[in-house]
């Protein structure tokens, strides 16, 4: 797959001067365009519009540099309609106008190109299982909150702590004893950005029968659909995040699975004291080259 993501982004660096044509790299990497792009954001730690950018203001700051071309010839050969947008997107990736950069012969800033290549790390096996679902009901509580890589997320833990004694209650009522049980977190990405910052719905809630009747509570309904579900034992939030980032950055590139949209649930198992926490992360997937191109 490494080798494919790569050809893709060989498409991609050959028509920076064009329309961004996200489509055609997803169908040489042989994946939905809505994994590539997930998986792109995993792998570069950055979302794929935001590389784009910076690649196109790299090659325009060296023409900038050069002096040979105007101003509005490299906004137009950039695919910016005018000396404002152009201006605006250089600005954001040099910290100074094209205008100003060319006069005063300014330090410019390079993105370099990517790719992507095997690093091995460990010799530890991922353990995963596929499970099949019928559609279900999410019930429970939302919020809308900022992803954090590393370390506690305030806002995802002030969410819970919000939850009132009768609302958990509720749900544990209406947990259906469907597959994760009992009381999950669900995160549903807003954008194929996983950049730090990015917003995400963060839920708290059970699985039920689809129609269950909700009462107050928020509803998420999902398809039927395969989920890769993995295992995690040690501290939380570090465990689960190293996790998350070894799912994306070695588990698809080495299997036959892409990611899909849908919500990914964490269920954390209850341990005695002295124990270390276990926890199942579910991720929405399906066999690679099912939805390529669409």
């Amino acid at each position: 797959m490494l080798e494919r993501l790569n050809q893709a982004l060989d498409h991609l660096e050959a028509r920076l001067d064009q329309e961004v044509d996200v489509a055609g790299a997803a169908r040489i990497a042989a994946v939905s365009e809505y994994h590539f792009r997930r998986l792109f954001s995993a792998l570069a730690g950055m979302p794929l519009p935001v590389y784009v950018r910076r690649r196109r203001m790299t090659l325009a700051g060296a023409e900038v540099a050069a002096g040979e071309a105007t101003l509005l010839d490299i906004a137009v050969r950039y695919g910016y309609g005018s000396a404002e947008a152009f201006g605006r997107a250089f600005r954001s990736v040099h910290g100074i106008g094209p205008g100003e950069a060319r006069r005063t012969g300014a330090v410019l800033t390079a993105q370099p190109r990517m790719s992507f290549r095997v690093v091995v790390e460990g010799s530890t096996a991922m353990r995963y299982r596929i499970v099949q679902k019928e559609p279900f009901r999410f019930v429970g509580r939302k919020a809308r909150v900022p992803l954090v890589h590393e370390g506690a997320n305030a806002a995802a833990a002030a969410h819970l702590e919000g939850l009132d004694e009768r609302t958990v209650v509720r749900m544990k009522e209406l947990s259906g004893g469907l597959e994760p049980e009992g009381v999950l977190s669900a995160a549903v990405y807003l954008t194929d950005s996983r950049e730090e910052g990015a917003l995400a719905d963060y839920w708290i809630g059970v699985l039920t029968a689809p129609g269950t009747a909700a009462g107050e509570l928020d509803v998420l309904d999902v398809p039927a659909g395969t989920w890769a579900v993995f295992e995690s034992r040690g501290p939380l939030p570090g465990a689960l995040q190293e996790l998350w980032r070894d799912v994306f950055t070695q588990w698809f590139p080495s299997n036959p699975y892409t990611s899909r949209p849908g919500p990914e649930l964490l269920r954390t198992e209850p341990v005695a004291a002295g124990e270390e926490p276990r926890s199942q992360l579910w991720i929405p997937v399906e066999r690679a080259g099912r939805r390529a191109g669409a």
